[in-house]
């Protein structure tokens, strides 16, 4: 088999996150740490320890939707199939998360498009492909080729409402995107917004799952490396009680 990190790494300062958003990691080395690992052992001194050295530790202020993560329907509302109570992360079913992969290729529009139902038909005849319930669907839009530059954010097209709910109501629970956000990047939103006064088009692919629950991946990397199908993909994400999201290092998997 063949595996493929679909994953990107969490760092500071990297432009990818809105502005004080951002991951923070404190990073303490094997000299710093000597104290905490000593507590226990009166009378232990460095020296005695080989090299000197205690542990290597780190401290995250983290947010759930930092780096790779997948978003439960609990991020997009309060409920979900239009009325019941939406799911946390702990509590997507696993059955979702380790199943056949299609990619959708999207790199062609422009950053901020909405993707529609019919550009999904299209690709999907382009592949050769016919969904399946559980088929986990990634979209490449090109973003994660602007991963870790200042324009991250504005970057890739974004899937409408119309086009979430087609890939729901094909079975599918479990989608991706290489972009920072499932639906368009929001300076985009902004500016049709304010041309048209339309609210329905503020996050309109997310609020989709208070229709049909449906979690997404985002931040994914690497897309451009998969073929269209015939691989698997791994994306169980952390166990955080109650959350909105939880992060995941998703793999591809090829025979």
């Amino acid at each position: 088999m063949k595996f493929i990190d679909l994953s990107v790494a969490l760092e500071n300062d990297l432009p990818v996150d809105r502005p004080g958003n951002g991951p923070r990691i404190t990073y303490f080395k094997h000299h710093e740490t000597f104290g905490a690992l000593s507590k226990p052992f009166v009378g232990l001194k460095p020296e005695d320890l080989p090299g000197g050295e205690a542990w290597a530790v780190e401290r995250i202020d983290l947010s759930t939707h930092n780096g790779t993560h997948m978003d439960a329907p609990w991020h997009y509302a309060s409920t979900m199939n239009d009325g019941e109570r939406a799911i946390a992360i702990d509590e997507v079913p696993l059955e979702w998360c380790y199943r056949p992969g299609v990619k959708l290729d999207f790199r062609h529009f422009p950053d901020g498009y909405v993707v529609q139902p019919m550009d999904i038909e299209a690709e999907l005849r382009r592949i050769g492909h016919a969904l399946r319930p559980f088929d986990i669907v990634l979209v490449n839009t090109g973003a994660g080729a602007r991963y870790g530059q200042p324009d991250y954010l504005d970057s890739g097209c974004g899937m409408g409402r119309d086009a979430t709910l087609f890939l729901a109501r094909n079975g599918v629970r479990v989608v991706g995107t290489d972009a920072w956000s499932w639906d368009a990047p929001f300076s985009h939103t902004a500016k049709r917004y304010a041309e048209t006064g339309d609210a329905s088009i503020i996050w309109e692919g997310h609020k989709a799952g208070r229709t049909i629950g449906y979690c997404q991946l985002e931040k994914l990397f690497n897309l451009q490396s998969l073929p269209d199908s015939g691989f698997d993909v791994i994306c169980f994400p952390v166990k955080i009680r109650g959350a909105s999201a939880g992060w995941v290092r998703a793999v591809a998997v090829l025979p």
